[in-house]
């Protein structure tokens, strides 16, 4: 007899109903991190591409990544071009990214090339065979290794749409009262927001960091893991440079100021076959869930551990800053034909556009100061 393995929207239902109402942080843990049905460990539903849920820049492009390849090279002459280095990836997806960086590098920048080492933090294990797979050429280069176990003197670590996906808390003002809103079920077995007193005091700690005072009845989303992260990342990193890619905003224009904005209601979205998912709390695990990266958060955490802020920009402005231009000249010359020269020149204007994709997003190049 076969035995059945519950579903993960059973286990949550169960948890909850047996030990009260968790928080959405807990909830978007575990759809999207579960070991057997969250969205970013399951190998049997498309994450990436046309036929997935999004694409990120380095699978449209691989000029994105041959860009930052070089902007890689200029951080490691500002390190003194050291005989041996570590670029680390966080989040690396199906390992596009891995690939295009030590692929150019290799043809471009030799000397750069040889003194690297190449570690990959990745949690899905379906992910970590495309990466290995995908990245076979240099496989005596990469590592796998999260990024605490890892000590970098000196290197970068990367990310790219990592930190919008770590799990966030949702509060909300009610009269005079902070007030989060948790996972509970209804009387017909479905998940359903309640709201009670917060989990913990690091959430009003965040929005007094952030001066953030909220209007009744507000919404906001408060990502208590990026202060994790930061925190393990400065610990691993002795010297260098924490490179961060997403869609953020400060807390100033992150946080709506009447109910009128749209933000009143929060960022937090789901996204299933590059659709937005319409009730979040259903079939957990089935749809991507992210939130809109606060970089006043990043920026501020990061001075109380020695990383300071030498370049913020748009992701659009920063590409043509790095070299995207004279990188593009150099594929359109290796390029094999008018069709090959004609796409890559189509997807740099999509990623410099001024209502591109690319202007949505913003890269956030912090320093280790010692």
């Amino acid at each position: 007899m076969i035995e059945t393995v519950p579903s993960l929207t059973e286990r949550l239902l169960h948890r909850i109903q047996s030990e009260g109402p968790i928080t959405f942080a807990e909830f978007m843990r575990s759809a999207l991190y579960d070991p057997a049905g969250g969205y970013y460990c399951r190998n049997d539903i498309e994450r990436w591409g046309r036929e997935g849920d999004y694409r990120t820049s380095p699978e449209r492009s691989e000029l994105f990544s041959a860009t930052f390849a070089r902007y890689f090279a200029r951080l490691y002459e500002d390190l003194g071009s050291p005989a041996q280095w570590t670029i680390l990836e966080a989040g690396a997806g199906s390992g596009h990214f891995a690939h295009s960086v030590l692929q150019t590098l290799a043809r471009h920048f030799p000397n750069v090339f040889a003194s690297t080492r190449y570690v990959i933090d990745e949690v899905s294990v379906s992910a970590q065979t495309l990466c290995r797979e995908r990245a076979k050429a240099f496989a005596d280069r990469i590592e796998f290794a999260p990024v605490g176990n890892v000590k970098l003197e000196p290197g970068v670590i990367f990310s790219n749409e990592l930190l919008d996906a770590f799990p966030v808390h949702r509060v909300t003002r009610q009269g005079s009262k902070l007030k989060e809103l948790f996972v509970d079920t209804d009387v017909n077995g479905n998940f359903t927001w309640v709201k009670q007193p917060p989990s913990t005091t690091r959430l009003q700690a965040q929005l007094e960091l952030c001066e953030t005072e909220l209007l009744e009845g507000q919404i906001v989303e408060i990502n208590l893991d990026l202060e994790n992260w930061i925190e393990t990342i400065a610990a691993s990193l002795k010297e260098g440079f924490v490179v961060s890619v997403d869609y953020g905003a400060s807390a100033a224009e992150l946080y709506a100021s009447s109910p009128e904005d749209p933000r009143y209601a929060g960022t937090l979205r789901g996204f299933r076959r590059h659709t937005f998912v319409d009730d979040l709390l259903v079939n957990p695990g089935s749809h991507d869930l992210t939130a809109t990266v606060n970089w006043t958060v990043v920026e501020m955490i990061g001075q109380q551990h020695q990383l300071e802020v030498v370049e913020f920009k748009p992701q659009d402005k920063f590409l043509i800053d790095a070299g995207l231009l004279n990188q593009l000249e150099v594929e359109s010359r290796n390029a094999n034909g008018d069709t090959e020269r004609i796409r890559l020149s189509t997807t740099a204007r999509e990623m410099i556009l001024p209502d591109g994709m690319a202007a949505k997003f913003q890269v956030m190049t912090q320093r280790k100061v010692l």
